[in-house]
């Protein structure tokens, strides 16, 4: 018993440094040090707890890791491979470590809990067949609800637009969405996947048992803590190593509905609600995925709601319900697609009709020919750019004049990150690119700012987003050119002479307002 009291017992200081010199590397009494949280989330909370190591330097392109085992040359390669950084290994204890990790970090012990209280009964998880009435009562009984509830409950405190739930060979990975960039949150064994995923199917109202094919489902979760109302969406994806599961949370009470809060400048705002007073015609937002075109056009429709007008909207999905407004959503199954119900609209006598998103030549073709009968259609189109949108309706096979017969005006849009405003400092040198652009722009007056990173933030230095936008209202010559088939280039070039000013121009506003800094305008932009 005295032999097992001494291997127990913590090595001394003289001891740790002798075994740091044993393995040539040194060693570090963290307690005693001064960590920067900034630098130490250079790399993500789960490779840190997963490997016993924290990042307590940096100096030029290498950084200095404190680890409870200098040894592991995996840890030290996925660390010089996710940073592109060199790494210098140190000794320290792993109780410091671990004190570390929960300074830099912050406390994520409830999802650690759960995790390990799933993890407890894995055994009885593993066996579960979910085709099973009687046992998928045994999955919603297991700990797995409590780290599925912490994973959602955790997104929202995050104020996190997506969850992705990630199978890979050996683990599973969680990651948020968090102002448009995807963060580590932690990662799980991987034979916890089936029952993650059942749990997620059962609140849901997906088929458990289908496994084979992509399952799209809805879950709506009132969060007395954080006072928030959320409907997520659901979508499941067999890959190879398992389901993958994304949930996009839509917040109904944060919803932003008021188009002056959403950054676009001044006077291309009352450009676009002119474009919006048209009794008829066709108007389109553009760009990818989640830049924000939802929460633009139901802002739209908020200040053309009134008792006066009868608005009808069709979408896949319904993402937030506007009062006054006759809201269909999509059903496939049933045969209720974009295009069928637009022809339906048309004998409900609305004045104004919105298409959540052009799809294909039949739904595209249906509104148009609704706007040359009398309404203003409203509706989102994936492009890169505002121009782009009149060659994607080309390509889909639309007359020429109809387009220019119709198509009141575009705007194209993208998201880029805020700067925090409980550690925005001024930046004292402002990169030579970006004082050149000011310069060919002839932006004189600009203030400079960068997030220094702090709690509020998360460390990244940024809090929230808004927009950046660009507006193209085709003149009577340009619709000249659009209705004799012109290229892409063409029109551009004509919309150029006309002054359109597009998202980079917008951008650039931005920065030099202190509103987000040119890193964030170059990422979202692909500026270099």
């Amino acid at each position: 018993m005295q032999s097992l009291s001494t291997e127990t017992r913590p090595l001394s200081e003289e001891s740790l440094r002798q075994k740091a010199k044993d393995l040539h590397v040194e060693y570090v009494n963290l307690p005693a040090l001064k960590l920067d949280k900034e630098i130490g989330q250079l790399i993500p909370e789960t490779m840190a707890r997963r490997s016993r190591m924290v990042c307590i330097g940096k100096l030029d392109k290498k950084i200095t890791l404190a680890m409870a085992d200098p040894d592991d040359i995996f840890a030290i390669d996925d660390v010089r491979l996710r940073t592109h950084l060199d790494v210098t290994a140190a000794l320290a204890t792993s109780d410091a470590i671990e004190k570390a990790i929960s300074f830099i970090y912050g406390d994520q012990t409830a999802i650690q809990e759960a995790v390990k209280e799933a993890m407890d009964a894995a055994d009885k998880i593993e066996f579960l067949k979910e085709s099973d009435e009687d046992e998928k009562e045994v999955v919603i009984d297991t700990p797995i609800i409590k780290m599925v509830n912490q994973i959602i409950f955790k997104a929202a405190e995050k104020h996190a637009s997506d969850i992705h739930i990630e199978p890979f060979e050996k683990e599973i990975l969680v990651r948020y969405r968090i102002d448009g960039v995807l963060h580590e949150i932690m990662n799980a064994p991987k034979n916890l996947l089936p029952a993650m995923v059942s749990r997620i199917k059962i609140m849901s109202s997906l088929k458990i048992d289908e496994k084979r094919m992509p399952q799209d489902g809805r879950i709506h979760m009132l969060i007395k803590e954080l006072n928030r109302d959320l409907d997520i969406r659901v979508s499941t994806l067999p890959t190879l190593s398992g389901e993958s599961v994304v949930m996009r949370l839509l917040d109904r009470q944060n919803m932003k509905v008021d188009l002056n809060a959403l950054g676009i400048e001044l006077k291309m705002l009352q450009d676009w609600k002119n474009l919006a007073d048209h009794p008829y015609g066709f108007i389109l937002i553009t760009g990818p995925t989640g830049s924000g075109k939802s929460t633009t056009i139901y802002a739209t429709l908020n200040i053309l709601n009134s008792s006066e007008v009868k608005i009808v909207t069709i979408e896949d999905p319904i993402e937030y319900s506007l009062k006054g407004t006759n809201q269909v959503q999509v059903n496939p199954k049933v045969g209720l697609t974009f295009a069928t119900g637009l022809r339906s609209f048309l004998r409900q006598d609305p004045d104004i009709m919105m298409v959540g998103e052009i799809r294909d030549r039949e739904t595209a073709a249906i509104a148009i020919e609704s706007a040359l009968t009398g309404h203003l259609v409203l509706s989102t189109l994936h492009t890169n750019t505002a121009v782009g949108a009149v060659t994607r309706l080309l390509d889909m096979g639309i007359e020429p004049f109809l387009i220019s017969a119709t198509l009141l005006g575009v705007l194209a849009q993208r998201l880029v990150r805020v700067i925090c405003q409980n550690c925005k400092v001024r930046l004292e040198n402002p990169p030579e690119p970006l004082l050149n652009a000011f310069k060919e722009k002839g932006i004189k007056d600009y203030q400079l700012f960068k997030g220094k990173g702090c709690q509020v933030c998360a460390e990244t230095g940024y809090k929230g987003r808004i927009g950046i936008y660009e507006l193209y209202i085709p003149s009577a010559q340009a619709k000249s050119i659009i209705s004799r088939g012109a290229s892409e280039d063409m029109i551009e070039k004509k919309a150029l002479e006309d002054g359109l000013e597009n998202l980079y121009e917008d951008g650039l506003r931005k920065v030099a307002q202190g509103i987000t800094t040119y890193e964030e305008l170059c990422r979202v932009t692909s500026r270099e």
